[in-house]
């Protein structure tokens, strides 16, 4: 997986690409450092170039969730389709996080 960082105008945007899986566990905390180091109140996690995701995945978004909340910060899932929204509509995910 590849993860970015972006940070414009009080929004920080991880943008994800390819397997979401454990193997990606430190590449995502590292845009997740980054995201919470920027100024700004909202968080957007952009799925769309996400072609998989696992159950390690679904916790590192709720690492997210927490490290978010105690910075408090907003988090948002955007780019949400096929495979990877059936997952998160099935985790529930839609009441935790904000979802396009």
């Amino acid at each position: 997986m590849q993860a970015s960082v972006t940070i414009t105008e009080g929004r920080a945007v991880i943008l994800l690409q390819g397997r979401f899986d454990f193997n990606s566990h430190r590449d995502f905390r590292e845009a997740v450092d980054t995201a919470l180091a920027s100024p700004g109140s909202t968080i957007t996690v952009n799925l769309a170039d996400v072609e998989y995701l696992d159950s390690s995945a679904l916790g590192m978004l709720l690492m997210l969730r927490d490290r978010a909340k105690g910075a408090a910060r907003e988090v948002a899932l955007t780019g949400c389709r096929n495979a990877v929204k059936q997952i998160l509509d099935i985790a529930n995910f839609g009441k935790l996080f904000s979802m396009d």
